[in-house]
């Protein structure tokens, strides 16, 4: 590429197409660049700062000095819409160093640098606020009879939520959440020094539904370092009373750095499978098919009584259900839930390792949204939300979660095809949609005009969803809000005074990808992978990095103190799965409605010639798939 000087040089901004190419929508004179820009909120010198042009021969370079008399160079990126640092940068080690520009009608208004917004000097702009949309939509199950605490399915819809992927946005596809049965103690589960015990008071006093949980599924949560459109499955839960959370193998809910080896907890099992810690990620053309999902109790291991604190039997292993991937992907090691009683003697055998689990119900979780707020000339307050977005079929109707089913311990066969003898369904309820706004948690009403929560089919092949009073296009929830007294009612653009100014507001889309990596040392490296170092580029626009371990060899049991007689018994059990459980088998029932998803294609992997069985794939980084735009 040649050498661009100031008078030729335009900075391309770009975005992500639905085809996942880079596609240019506007352009740049990088002299319009120049000036003042602060940061909002603005709080000291280091906030406020300008740009200029250094040099012009024989490349453009920039340069930003804050009023603490702190400098550095700016390199114009066309290649990724950015303006790039170098060493001089005091944060270039920390991986964010590049100013990403905002524009409006074609004109920079301000950046963003560290998931911060720098403004333009005069530049009028309205702030960007946390808590627009708060509350569930969700379903009660009944409780099953006793016995039926050992594993759960259903199935679960999914769909692009939003149009872009947003900033600062966090909402779950329906899910449900998975505790040990405990409605019988009557002490506090969770042990002073642990995070729910010492804030959440209100969940007291016996901590039940904070104590240990399994839950996760897919969504868009604010951790995520690759957005995307399409929503991603994760893995989650915590096993000490949300002192912290484990999502993958050998990485925690959204945290960058490997989990330490006191706090991993699942152990990967399938060998077809790859699961990257930002989450699995499917094709990017989903409208509303169907991913079945599955927790059941399988005998991984032994019960062990042990010199610190006994360990149930119990493997809670995550089956999938999709149209190119079905099977058994991941489980929670046993100790992971008995550790915590080391300490905490009262809650010995109280974990997921040794009790039934509870599963009472299923629901969206909407969790963190974005929204805008401005009041008009008569003192009327307005808020807009993103447009969030829903399928619909012929008949005004999204079906969110069906199917779901609860099993006995009997369920689980050695072809690991759920015996459906030892199942049960529920009868499930719908409750009313409930959401509020503002850190004052103003209720927001006549949503209900617009769709209702419903229960749709007959006992036993039952689906959760939502009934539109539209039967066209899709269904779209009410993006603009009007302060009613003490509530906000449901309204439209149009019936928006111009002078809130807020219809024409975008929602900030910007965040800087930050890779995953593991250590070159201690489990990870010790004895370390069989293989060399594979790569899959997936549909968010990441790369996943992953090599082949011995099963009992992966971080996540390394970091166990397993005899070598332990070890080698569940090695040969995992070579028994690898042998007989084929990736197209259906294991868990099928839907009684709609298509199955199919999981991105990259995911699914072939192992190496002499590591086909008994050897997993672990990932091991996840950087974007452009090179790091710094130097």
């Amino acid at each position: 590429m040649r050498l661009l000087t100031l008078k030729t040089l335009i900075l391309a901004v770009w975005v992500f197409s639905t085809a996942g190419l880079l596609t240019p929508v506007f352009a740049v004179d990088l002299e319009s660049i120049q000036g003042t820009y602060r940061r909002l909120p603005y709080e000291n010198d280091w906030h406020v700062g300008s740009i200029e042009v250094v040099a012009k021969d024989p490349v453009t370079t920039l340069r930003w000095r804050n009023k603490a008399n702190v400098s550095w160079n700016l390199i114009p990126s066309l290649e990724h819409g950015i303006l790039k640092t170098d060493e001089s940068n005091p944060y270039f080690k920390q991986g964010q160093p590049a100013f990403h520009f905002k524009l409006r009608d074609g004109k920079v208004i301000g950046f963003t640098f560290q998931n911060d917004l720098y403004v333009r000097d005069g530049v009028k702009i309205m702030p960007q606020m946390s808590g627009g949309f708060h509350g569930y939509i969700s379903m009660r199950a009944e409780s099953p009879p006793p016995g039926y605490g050992y594993g759960a399915s259903f199935y679960i819809s999914i769909w692009p939520l939003l149009e872009d992927p947003l900033a600062h946005f966090q909402i779950g596809l329906p899910s449900t959440w998975i505790v040990p049965d405990n409605r019988d103690f009557k002490q506090p589960l969770c042990p002073p020094g642990t995070v729910a015990r010492d804030n959440w008071h209100e969940r007291g006093p016996y901590y039940r539904n904070v104590f240990q949980t399994i839950e996760g599924g897919l969504g868009y949560w604010g951790s995520t370092r690759f957005r995307s459109a399409t929503p991603k499955y994760r893995m989650n839960g915590t096993p000490n009373g949300y002192n912290h959370e484990i999502s993958s193998p050998g990485w925690g809910f959204g945290k960058t750095v490997s989990l330490t080896s006191e706090e991993m907890g699942i152990a990967q099992l399938s060998n077809r499978l790859v699961v990257p810690p930002d989450g699995m990620t499917f094709t990017k053309d989903v409208n509303g098919e169907v991913l079945g999902n599955a927790w059941m109790v399988l005998p991984m291991t032994s019960s062990k009584q042990g010199p610190e604190t006994p360990t149930g039997d119990q493997s809670w292993t995550l089956f999938l259900n999709t149209a190119n991937f079905k099977g058994p992907v991941a489980f929670w090691i046993p100790e992971t839930w008995s550790r915590l009683s080391r300490g905490y003697k009262t809650i010995a055998g109280r974990g997921l390792d040794a009790r039934p689990g509870l599963m009472g119900s299923g629901a969206m979780e909407v969790n963190t949204v974005p929204y805008f707020e401005s009041i008009d000339e008569s003192g009327t307050t307005y808020s807009k939300i993103p447009q969030l977005q829903f399928p619909i079929n012929d008949r005004g109707e999204t079906i969110l979660m069906q199917d779901v089913t609860f099993y006995a311990k009997q369920a689980f066969t050695p072809t690991g095809v759920f015996d459906l003898e030892k199942s049960w369904k529920p009868k499930l309820t719908a409750n009313p949609i409930s959401f509020q706004q503002g850190p004052d948690r103003v209720k927001l009403t006549e949503i209900d005009q617009v769709v209702q929560t419903k229960i749709f089919g007959n006992p036993g092949e039952q689906a959760f969803g939502l009934q539109w009073t539209t039967s066209r296009g899709r269904g779209n929830l009410p993006e603009y809000y009007k302060q009613v007294g003490t509530h906000r009612i449901a309204t439209t653009a149009e019936q928006v005074p111009k002078e809130t100014g807020i219809v024409e507001q975008a929602f900030s889309t910007t965040s800087v990808p930050q890779s995953y990596r593991s250590p070159d040392s201690g489990i990870w490296k010790d004895p370390g992978p069989k293989s060399e170092a594979f790569k899959a580029a997936l549909t968010d626009g990441s790369v996943v990095t992953y090599a082949w371990y011995r099963f009992v060899d992966q971080p996540s049991i390394q970091a166990l103190n397993w005899s070598a007689k332990e070890k080698e018994k569940v090695q040969k059990l995992v070579e028994r799965i690898h042998r007989l459980w084929p990736i197209d088998r259906d294991y868990m029932p099928l839907p009684t409605r709609g298509t199955l998803v199919a999981m991105d294609d990259a995911l699914i992997v072939s192992p190496p010639e002499g590591l086909e069985i008994g050897y997993v794939p672990i990932a091991i980084d996840q950087s974007p798939n452009d090179p790091s735009p710094n130097p």
